[in-house]
């Protein structure tokens, strides 16, 4: 079973950046996909950007261009970059793991099995 958390949220003024970070427990297996998801008060989680172990990575419309997903096979961390960030990206971040490479998965909260806490990022001026 593999624990899943996430580091490096905080507050900070748009037009700003910050990195996410979410280390797994344990070796994250040859065949997976790995996600960073977001929710707000009252509204649903939702899917930020997703990343599979061929290495095929997919984002929401409102963060392309603005977000980068990575993994770092050798430290079993999966990183989200935010740059330009607007007061609309104000969430609590989870990230999530999934064992499938299905590309049309990769922001779907359904999907994924193993979630961490979760993070807040907070976009303020």
């Amino acid at each position: 079973q593999v624990q899943l958390t996430e580091f490096g949220g905080g507050s900070v003024q748009p037009g700003g950046s910050l990195t996410l970070a979410c280390a797994a427990s344990a070796y994250t297996g040859s065949s997976y996909s790995m996600g960073w998801f977001r929710q707000a008060p009252g509204k649903e989680r939702e899917g930020v950007a997703g990343i599979n172990s061929n290495n095929f990575a997919a984002y929401a419309d409102s963060v392309k261009g603005r977000f980068a997903i990575s993994y770092d096979n050798a430290k079993n961390t999966l990183y989200l970059q935010m740059n330009n960030l607007k007061p609309e990206d104000t969430a609590m971040y989870y990230c999530a793991k999934q064992p499938s490479l299905m590309a049309s998965w990769l922001l779907l909260p359904s999907k994924y099995d193993y979630w961490g806490r979760g993070i807040q990022v907070t976009v303020s001026s």
